[in-house]
């Protein structure tokens, strides 16, 4: 008999593994963070951020509830439910997009890579895809107990970042805040930020067999909007200390932890960055794991567990080929900009008309969601 859900499992996993599952993709380094939020000013990027932390949760929201009643625990059966034969749109986009952070990863490991260690930037690239492969050999409940693991640690880091950088110029932030206007587009890049990131949300719905109740799915979702967000908050803040020079970095955090001139805290900052690429990438792929896994169940054979690493893998490499390629700057400019809006039309705005009217429809009449049959 599978043992009950924890407390923790219902209401709090959910938020870290979205957490985990956003971060590295520029979030960490902070260049996801000047590239959308940095051009509306101190205040206006606080603002924006907040617009992001509340799209999030309404999203994760619907999404958890319609996931759980619908018993829909990867993004093919969820998004047959809710795209019916298009269900294969998000695939592709999902991919896409997967390659766009894996590249923004690979490239951000092979900086750290350099900067610690003085190695050719191939090699943290590789060591990070080592890494990921080797997490998803583990079942689900080894990759939760990770996730959460390597999520705790980066919050204790930041928040020792932001303390630590308010100490050495906090100034700086102050005068920052106080002198620069709010730009009127915080709104849209609230909204973009969003849109794009939602995508990962369906990485997230292996922690849904935790739910047993509405109650839990909105909770947890209505939760996992900050505990995404709150990291990158404090990390924004701290940026402000350099808000006209840090606009041009590739790696913000970079550029900082040399200001703060404490090598030994730049190795645990490194550390924790490395920690959230591995998380990133855990995530994400394990997301298409779970998706082939099923359907595999559905012709009645097992995975092979050899797949499971042998497919990060394959994705992994073409992503870093794709980073060398464009560049790290271009990669958070040009693409992810360019997948918001598809997002925000293939997932956000079935979710919010069809899934809500599924959801209404379950509450009026205790009917579940139909089971898709495409």
């Amino acid at each position: 008999m599978k043992p009950a859900s924890t407390w923790f499992q219902r209401y709090l996993l959910p938020g870290f593994v979205f957490q985990a599952a956003v971060i590295a993709g520029g979030y960490a380094t902070g260049r996801e963070l000047v590239e959308f939020f940095l051009p509306a000013g101190p205040w206006g990027g606080l603002l924006g951020m907040a617009v992001s932390m509340l799209v999030w949760s309404a999203v994760l929201m619907v999404s958890f509830e319609l996931a759980r009643i619908a018993r829909a625990w990867d993004y093919r059966a969820f998004f047959k439910l809710l795209l019916g034969r298009g269900w294969f749109a998000f695939e592709i986009g999902y991919f896409l997009l997967m390659l766009v952070i894996m590249a923004v990863m690979g490239a951000a490991a092979g900086e750290i890579a350099f900067s610690l260690f003085g190695l050719p930037r191939l090699a943290g690239s590789m060591a990070m895809i080592a890494a990921t492969g080797a997490m998803l050999f583990f079942g689900t409940a080894a990759i939760e107990k990770f996730l959460v693991a390597s999520v705790g640690y980066l919050y204790l880091v930041y928040f020792v970042f932001v303390a630590w950088c308010v100490v050495a110029f906090g100034d700086r932030i102050e005068a920052s805040f106080a002198s620069v206007a709010v730009d009127g587009d915080w709104f849209m890049a609230g909204v973009t930020y969003a849109g794009y990131n939602v995508a990962t949300i369906p990485a997230v719905l292996f922690c849904v067999r935790h739910f047993g109740r509405r109650r839990e799915a909105l909770a947890a979702g209505a939760l996992a909007g900050p505990l995404g967000m709150l990291p990158g908050v404090v990390f924004y803040i701290a940026m402000m200390g350099y808000y006209h020079e840090i606009a041009d970095q590739a790696l913000p955090s970079a550029f900082l932890l040399a200001k703060l001139q404490a090598p030994w805290f730049e190795w645990a900052f490194q550390i924790a960055v490395m920690l959230t690429l591995v998380d990133t990438g855990v995530a994400l792929l394990h997301a298409i794991n779970e998706r082939v896994a099923n359907a595999w169940e559905e012709r009645r054979r097992p995975m092979p567990r050899s797949l499971r690493p042998a497919l990060a893998v394959g994705v992994m490499l073409v992503a870093v080929y794709a980073a060398t390629a464009i560049g790290l700057v271009d990669l958070v400019a040009k693409g992810y900009g360019t997948l918001t809006w598809y997002f925000l039309a293939i997932y956000v705005l079935p979710l919010m008309t069809w899934g809500l009217w599924l959801l209404w429809r379950h509450s009026a009449r205790g009917e579940a969601p139909p089971a898709s049959h495409y």
